[in-house]
């Protein structure tokens, strides 16, 4: 099937201003469309931004009885499409469908004064929709008659390049049938998997990839067997399988941290013992290990280099959805290593969080 890079993610948000606000405002993003009914977006309202590659459609409802509603009564703001590029749309349906994917969307055509953008959905993992995107035009409107367009012509050059990863959390039971539904349904192939244990809690974990490398999913599923954990905190508090963070690829971590802190985001810290063996584990660091310490940034290595790494902490008032920044220098994985370390982090801000609570 041809798949190629992440179009956009659509999130299914209570208030798209508001969220566009923060993307805005905390990590750079430019708003460069919005849609409603008044663009042909009926009982809801979309807001795109975007950098660099990165395009998220922010899309709330306006009528209780619509489906975005139902998302996020259910779930929270959440990712609730993931877009891919393909050069054929309808084809792509269609293959998807006739290998037992479910039919969300058929596809549609939008066109404006000669450029034309169609879309078409199957399902996914849980309440999330792989969306086809084939653009006639490259530079062309997002969503010609739907979404209208704000600078267009604007690149929006920051610290954030594109999608690197999409993390998913499902429920125990369910991670090889959903790797075998993106193998079969998709054509991706699983590239990585490993066993994680952290204390007396572990999961499994296992990495779908497209052929041309523009869409990669890492699937996390909990051991039921051990101690309940955060994956399975998140399974509960999501109400099913869904995404649990969306990690942006930069090329200069250490200066996306200090700006984006000066912005207001919050990053998760990482206890300094982490870093008094980092050198003696890794050896020389791409950046020094006295900078990494004190920007919380998180760093492992593999055959092909090393990779950095850092997680904000959760803005959802369920502790679920959070970001990933990563740089890859070299490095073709995700920080396994890392895990144990994140895994402290976490458990330390829902701790924090439990006790404002009372």
């Amino acid at each position: 099937m041809d798949i190629g890079a992440i179009d956009h993610l659509e999130c299914y948000v209570a208030d798209s201003e508001s969220s566009a606000d923060f993307f805005r405002d905390a990590f750079g993003f430019r708003i460069c469309g919005r849609g409603g009914p008044e663009t042909g977006l009926p009982g809801c309202r979309s807001v795109l931004v975007r950098q660099g590659a990165i395009s998220l459609l922010l899309t709330s409802a306006l009528r209780a009885d619509h489906p975005v509603a139902e998302y996020v009564r259910r779930h929270g703001d959440g990712v609730a499409v993931i877009a891919v590029a393909t050069d054929d749309a309808d084809a792509a349906f269609a293959e998807a469908v006739t290998r037992g994917a479910a039919a969300v969307a058929p596809p549609v055509r939008l066109a404006d004064e000669g450029a034309r953008v169609t879309f078409a959905s199957v399902a996914g993992f849980g309440d999330v929709a792989q969306r086809f995107v084939q653009r006639d035009a490259a530079d062309g409107p997002f969503a010609p008659g739907r979404i209208s367009d704000e600078h267009p012509q604007d690149t929006t050059p920051g610290l954030l390049k594109s999608i690197d990863h999409i993390a998913v959390c499902v429920p125990a039971g369910e991670l090889d049938r959903t790797v075998d539904h993106y193998r079969s349904v998709f054509g991706l192939t699983q590239i990585f998997d490993e066993r994680i244990i952290v204390g007396d809690q572990a999961m499994d974990s296992k990495v779908v990839q497209s052929e041309s490398g523009g869409l990669t999913l890492t699937i996390l599923e909990p051991d039921i067997t051990k101690k309940p954990g955060q994956i399975d905190e998140f399974v509960r508090l999501h109400d099913g399988a869904g995404v649990q963070h969306v990690a942006f690829l930069t090329e200069d971590i250490s200066a996306a941290v200090r700006k984006f802190t000066e912005h207001g985001v919050d990053f998760l810290s990482t206890p300094s013992g982490y870093y008094d063996v980092l050198t003696e584990r890794l050896g020389t660091l791409a950046v020094p290990v006295d900078e990494l310490r004190e920007l919380n940034i998180l760093a492992d290595r593999d055959h092909w280099g090393q990779m950095l790494q850092i997680f904000t902490a959760s803005r959802h008032p369920r502790q679920t959805l959070f970001y990933e920044l990563i740089d890859r220098r070299g490095g073709r994985t995700f920080g396994s290593n890392n895990i144990k370390a994140l895994y402290e982090a976490v458990d330390r801000q829902h701790a924090a969080g439990r006790e404002l609570s009372h």
